[in-house]
């Protein structure tokens, strides 16, 4: 565990669980023995949630630091879509991940929902389905037959997310102003959760605010759901891709569209650099300890920079991809926008 303290800081954030003893041990535990025969969800039952408020788990936690300015919020609902933890090469298990399968939700709960999803405890409830999540390599295919597989397994995740919004539609929101927040993968199957049942549908008047991180968003692709440009505007879409400064992947540069970034320090779409000096704590490795002036933040044509991020060790972090970390880089300032947002929902 000493090499990853020294080599992949950030990366360690949402990872370390599966580099370690602890996860097995965790996995092993009644919380996570549970069989699905069919391998379809039941999302009446809690085990099918990654987060639910009948339920303590991982998004509950606060961090330390954060404990006196605790005050959680029960009128607004989150609906978090957890990122890509199926990561393991060989698709040992398809290309889209098992239900049941032990390691892989532990190494869920004890990553993207306890370092982003509990982002949003003191915001409101925060509900997280488990789902058949596509494989990572779903976003590399090989060729036309991977093509097909992949977009396969796309469509059974979200049909699986799809039918756990029914089911919090139906039986928890009962009116609630709802956040919808997710990242990476989540934000693939966000993205068409939004289209689907906000823009220009009537629940679009419950949306206080999508956290859609991690993925290209197009500004085209909605007609009433605008980019949040101000820090107190409400059913609008958040959305970065981090970055070192000065570097973009190549796959951006070929897309046939800017995507929509929202600076998570100012919470505007200018240019116009956000000092460090405003990021008021990112998550880092010790989730315990918020750190501040973790990293700057910039607009840049469809993507988020930062100069290299700040924090102990950092020497040895080299890699200009801060993806893994989109969240955790800004945590506070998250943390405190949700409320910031909600309160101006209120107003309205």
């Amino acid at each position: 565990m000493k090499t990853f303290l020294h080599t992949a800081v950030l990366i360690v954030v949402l990872l370390v669980a599966a580099c370690s003893n602890k996860l097995a041990k965790i996995a092993q535990s009644p919380t996570y023995q549970f069989s699905n025969q069919s391998g379809v969800p039941d999302y009446s039952q809690l085990q099918y949630w990654a987060a639910h408020p009948q339920k303590h788990d991982p998004s509950d936690s606060v961090p330390a630091s954060l404990l006196n300015n605790y005050r959680p919020d029960s009128t607004v609902d989150i609906f978090f879509l957890h990122p890509t933890s199926y990561t393991k090469e060989g698709r040992e298990l398809g290309w889209n991940a098992a239900i049941d399968n032990a390691e892989l939700n532990a190494k869920t709960d004890y990553g993207s929902i306890l370092f982003q999803a509990s982002v949003f405890n003191a915001a409101g409830r925060v509900f997280a389905p488990r789902y058949r999540q596509a494989h990572l390599s779903a976003y590399y295919p090989k060729d036309a037959a991977d093509s097909a597989s992949a977009m396969a397994a796309f469509e059974l995740a979200y049909q699986d997310l799809k039918k756990a919004f029914d089911y919090y539609l139906a039986h928890e929101n009962k009116g609630r102003p709802i956040i919808i927040a997710a990242h990476s993968q989540g934000s693939t199957h966000a993205k068409r959760l939004l289209k689907e049942y906000f823009d220009n549908q009537t629940l679009k008047n419950k949306l206080v605010v999508a956290y859609v991180v991690g993925m290209a968003v197009d500004p085209a692709q909605y007609n009433s759901i605008p980019i949040c440009s101000t820090p107190n505007q409400t059913g609008c879409i958040c959305s970065w891709r981090t970055y070192q400064n000065d570097y973009k992947p190549e796959f951006v540069l070929k897309e046939n569209f800017v995507s929509v970034v929202t600076n998570p320090l100012t919470w505007d779409t200018s240019t116009t650099i956000a000092s460090r000096s405003l990021n008021k704590g990112g998550v880092l490795l010790n989730f315990n300890k918020a750190v501040p002036r973790v990293a700057s933040a910039q607009v840049a044509g469809g993507v988020l920079w930062t100069e290299k991020p700040h924090f102990f060790g950092n020497l040895f972090y080299t890699t200009k991809n801060y993806h893994i970390a989109d969240y955790n880089l800004y945590y506070q300032n998250i943390r405190e926008n949700a409320a910031q947002r909600i309160s101006a929902f209120w107003k309205r």
